[in-house]
């Protein structure tokens, strides 16, 4: 409703962590991919082993200061375009009808929703002494409406089911929510994230030698220590074992996962058993079992997403399909079946899907409309994805001043003047590149210095536009 609180839950990397007034993880990230000893330039980031649910001390501690505003990456896990344009897209907000919540995204996810009910709860406690200048004539006392990105959307329903926090909510709003993990988490917490391997997909993987090792090992190394990785472990059947027809889960003791230590696997399904727990728990004192607040769960579903590993002999495959029974796809980040909020709607076709990839999910133009609609109390579209999307396969790290690959696949691109750009801070490296076709879709190749860069995807008729965020290091 539009006298209601928003309150905005950004996903992991989506909170600027600061010691000092320093930005932690720009600089780890600058040292990192300047190759200056990256382990030693991520030892500010990382946290004590085995924190598990608590809080850091003094020496490990960083403030979060405010939303991330500019592009920044974990390469091989999640990127993120930052969020400077959340607040516009909501519509006419009142003054402080607007709350953006940043959090250490390092945290377990159950520390982030404990602080998130402390916040809420005081932010709705004065926008209900103050909602009576903006909205004189509201039906009813203002609740909070939760917008929530990525990760943040793990965060959010946990602070409702298992914290107490239904009874504030009017609305819970998920983009890109992995709400039963991302198969990208298993490639990072083992070392796979950065640099090409089988079963990556159809694009011309340029290898990053030596260099893609020793940033895999100091992003794994890095990981490990993070309660919040963990908890993106994917807790459906994401295992794929050769010869077999059923998949396994990652507990399954009898296949374990290589290099995937047994502890942080128990603790993303003991996170994701709570949340679920709590949710029938509170079902059965629900009138006809309905949910005190309405759920909305945005999500893509044109891109090639990792959904899986397969167990092959010759080491980790990570998949972008699970069987050839039906078609995969995601926003390049979460799988379409993980995105959609099934503990809370009953089909599919509830979510609203659309183009956007994972980064820009919280920014899109589309999503934006969505986002004000939803608060106005109107039905949402259903399907935003038409003819017009496109998918693209797009690699989160390549080799600096080498050509990287990007692929597009969709209907009549042929005549859509495809074409692709990196920019940073807005300005173009060059000029846009044309896309060509190969047979099985439309390619272009791109080439750029070190360092965090936007990838821009532009079609003509009608027009459309797709980012992503790409890493490049020196090789």
């Amino acid at each position: 409703m539009k006298h209601d609180l928003v309150v905005f839950v950004p996903g992991i990397l989506g909170s600027r962590l600061t010691r000092d007034g320093r930005d932690v993880w720009n600089q780890s990230r600058q040292a990192l991919f300047q190759l200056r000893r990256p382990g030693r330039a991520m030892a500010g980031i990382a946290l004590p082993p085995d924190i598990g649910d608590d809080r850091p001390d003094e020496e490990h501690r960083l403030v979060a200061e405010g939303l991330l505003k500019s592009p920044d990456a974990m390469p091989g896990l999640l990127s993120c375009l930052g969020y400077p344009d959340v607040r516009a897209a909501l519509g006419d907000l009142a003054e402080s009808q607007y709350v953006p919540f940043a959090y250490d995204w390092r945290l377990s996810n159950r520390l982030a929703a404990q602080d998130l009910k402390e916040r809420v709860e005081r932010e709705l406690a004065r926008w209900r002494e103050r909602v009576g200048l903006h909205y004189p004539d509201r039906p009813d006392e203002p609740k909070v409406i939760l917008v929530c990105h990525s990760m943040g959307g793990l965060i959010g329903r946990y602070y409702l089911e298992c914290l107490g926090g239904r009874e504030t909510a009017r609305t819970l709003v998920t983009l890109g929510t992995p709400h039963r993990g991302a198969a990208k988490a298993v490639r990072f917490l083992t070392g796979n994230g950065v640099g090409p391997l089988p079963g990556d997909g159809r694009l011309r993987r340029v290898g990053l030698g030596a260099t893609g090792r020793v940033v895999n090992e100091a992003l794994r190394e890095l990981a490990l220590t993070l309660p919040s990785v963990a908890q993106l472990l994917p807790v459906y059947d994401a295992v794929r074992i050769p010869g077999k027809n059923r998949r396994r889960y990652l507990n399954d003791t009898r296949h374990p996962v290589p290099d995937l230590p047994t502890a942080l696997v128990k603790d993303a399904f003991a996170f994701d058993d709570e949340f679920r727990d709590a949710r029938e728990t509170n079902r059965r004192g629900d009138a006809g079992g309905r949910l005190p607040y309405r759920v909305h769960c945005l999500g893509g579903m044109a891109h090639p997403t990792v959904h899986g590993v397969e167990l092959s002999p010759d080491g980790l495959r990570f998949t972008t399909d699970l069987d050839v029974s039906r078609p995969w796809s995601g926003d390049g980040t979460v799988p379409q079946e993980s995105a959609f909020a099934g503990w809370a709607l009953d089909y599919k076709e509830d979510g609203i899907w659309n183009g956007y990839r994972h980064a820009d999910m919280a920014g899109g133009g589309a999503v934006g409309h969505q986002l004000a609609v939803i608060r106005e109390g109107l039905p949402a579209r259903e399907m935003l994805a038409a003819d017009e999307e496109f998918g693209l396969d797009v690699p989160e790290c390549a080799a600096a001043g080498e050509p990287f690959e990007v692929r597009a696949v969709g209907s009549g691109l042929g005549d859509r003047n495809l074409r692709a750009v990196l920019r940073r801070d807005g300005v173009p490296y060059g000029d846009p590149v044309a896309f060509v076709p190969d047979g099985e879709g439309f390619r272009a190749e791109l080439e750029g210095g070190p360092g965090t860069w936007v990838l821009e995807v532009i079609s003509e008729h009608p027009r459309t536009v797709c980012r992503e965020v790409v890493t490049l290091v020196p090789a």
